[in-house]
């Protein structure tokens, strides 16, 4: 609320009267009240934002060797997950060749969406019944992943995303085995490491 003072004529009788300066005072008391229903408006208006959570499904440790489902090793691409954000990569596990790339989209989703194309155009694509009784395509490709002690926790949720983003419906996250982290080390010694052991893996 503004207000105006103003002061009383004065002077000498007969003179000049001169005119008085006036002063003006603003009551910014109601902007206080204005500021928190504008608070409050916007508070109970507004959206927040929702928590992202993508469902992972855990292996069944007590499981037997008939119960596993075989995998074609040409189906199969591996991804180890290393430190300063480096993602070492092969297919299958005999006469694996090991390579590595970064997270960027011309890195692990460019590695992934080749070997999906790949899988697809040699095996075409599955139609299965999901839970809600409706039939989808699923892309064959497998993707193993298995983070190193060296990766972050980001990494792995940038592994994930990427698994969505790809629009890969079978990938699965283990530990890296001795073998996998000595193929690191010395790559052209190549993957000691058996189906047998990878099976094993799975289950733990």
């Amino acid at each position: 609320m503004a207000e105006m003072q103003v002061a009383e004529k004065g002077g000498k009788k007969g003179g000049k009267v001169r005119a008085k300066k006036m002063s003006t005072r603003i009551d910014f008391t109601p902007m206080v009240d204005l500021g928190f229903l504008l608070i409050t408006f916007f508070m109970l208006t507004t959206t927040l934002n929702k928590p992202q959570v993508m469902p992972v499904v855990f292996p069944e440790k007590d499981v037997d060797d008939d119960q596993l489902e075989k995998v074609k090793e040409s189906k199969v691409l591996t991804l180890m997950l290393g430190g300063k954000d480096k993602v070492y990569y092969y297919s299958g596990i005999t006469d694996a060749k090991l390579d590595s790339t970064d997270f960027s989209a011309e890195g692990l989703r460019k590695v992934l969406l080749d070997k999906k194309a790949e899988v697809e155009q040699k095996f075409g694509v599955e139609k299965l019944t999901n839970a809600a009784g409706q039939e989808k395509e699923y892309s064959p490709i497998n993707v193993i992943i298995k983070p190193t002690k060296d990766s972050r926790y980001k990494n792995v949720v940038d592994a994930f995303d990427e698994m969505h983003i790809c629009k890969i419906d079978h990938y699965v996250m283990i530990d890296v085995s001795k073998a996998e982290e000595d193929f690191i080390k010395n790559p052209a010694a190549g993957l000691k490491f058996s189906s047998s052991e990878q099976a094993e893996a799975s289950t733990k």
